[in-house]
């Protein structure tokens, strides 16, 4: 029996939890279109630098290019908006995140050190003229600005706007579902960048012979939950991911970047504080509430990788290259 959907059915059921995105879709020529994006996700409305929150992520398949999760694994802690763009503006965003969050925070680089920026990304390059890179920082604080708790848009926006999925128009998905016990109540959602996979191993009815010559490709899978979690659950529901991604018919190809991000937005960690310990509550490991949370894990995943697919709408691309709208 499948877990209740959230009101939304979106990452932004999660209480405080924001997405934005930018579009970029213009064709320049016979040859070139940029067809990309960047989407951006907020675990909370304040200052993450200064109100940090719980996080952990697990690298499926490692053939990405993701910023920060190193920090992550370290201290089990983001303290920046999660950014999502194309392989090859990693960069771009970075510096844009930056320069918003420098905006932000006068203390970065002067009294509290650094921060750790995290950009999660896919290839583009089969419908987005990715060499161009059309991504600019000035089009990350666009897509935080833009950041809201309403719904997310789905399909061909944002970091989706060119990514494909199965042989077929993919992009961005999302889900949530609602987790219960014992007269306590939690969000789960996710937010997916679904870019991956070939026709053959789509397990619903496809509707062509012809396999557009897609790569491998990669996903990245963000988690968000309201409930009280470590860093090591997190990890632990970042792994349940995969269950999600395998039930849709990917099987981890060599050349894809498969990444999970979870997050809790049950606690804020004060970069000030002046006490010696940090009080925390997390759900037991052997509670029965925490097999919910690994079934919502594989229902969301794999709910928002068909999202994607379904509000996707057949997208012409560099060189005349088209990818069809999924026929489910």
């Amino acid at each position: 029996m499948t877990l209740p959907k959230g009101t939304k059915n979106c990452i932004t059921d999660v209480p405080d939890v924001q997405v934005g995105h930018v579009t970029l879709y213009e064709h320049l020529n016979e040859t070139d279109t940029i067809c990309t994006g960047v989407t951006a996700i907020l675990p909370h409305s304040g200052n993450i630098f200064r109100k940090k929150v719980i996080a952990g992520n697990a690298v499926i398949n490692g053939f990405g290019k993701t910023t920060g999760l190193m920090q992550i694994d370290e201290l089990g802690v983001l303290e920046a908006p999660i950014m999502l763009t194309n392989t090859l503006s990693v960069g771009a965003v970075m510096q844009g995140t930056l320069a918003y969050m420098l905006e932000e925070t006068e203390e970065i680089g002067d009294t509290a050190g650094t921060i750790n920026l995290v950009v999660g990304e896919c290839n583009d390059g089969y419908l987005n003229s990715i060499r161009l890179q059309a991504v600019k920082p000035e089009h990350v604080g666009n897509a935080i600005q833009n950041a809201t708790s309403e719904s997310s848009l789905e399909g061909a926006v944002g970091a989706g706007t060119g990514m494909q999925c199965l042989g077929y128009k993919g992009g961005i998905g999302t889900s949530s579902r609602i987790i219960s016990a014992e007269n306590k109540k939690y969000t789960l959602g996710t937010l997916v960048v679904s870019n991956f996979g070939r026709r053959e191993q789509a397990l619903f009815p496809v509707n062509s012979t012809e396999n557009p010559d897609t790569p491998d490709g990669s996903i990245m899978m963000i988690l968000a939950t309201d409930a009280p979690f470590s860093d090591r659950q997190l990890k632990r529901l970042a792994k349940r991911c995969a269950v999600g991604l395998g039930r849709t018919g990917s099987t981890i190809d060599n050349g894809s970047g498969d990444i999970a991000i979870a997050f809790s937005t049950a606690a804020k960690i004060e970069h000030h504080a002046n006490q010696i310990t940090e009080p925390m509550t997390m759900i037991r490991d052997d509670h029965p509430i925490l097999n919910q949370f690994f079934q919502g894990v594989a229902e969301v995943i794999e709910e928002a990788i068909y999202r994607s697919l379904q509000q996707a709408e057949t997208t012409v691309g560099r060189g005349g290259r088209t990818l069809e709208r999924a026929p489910i």
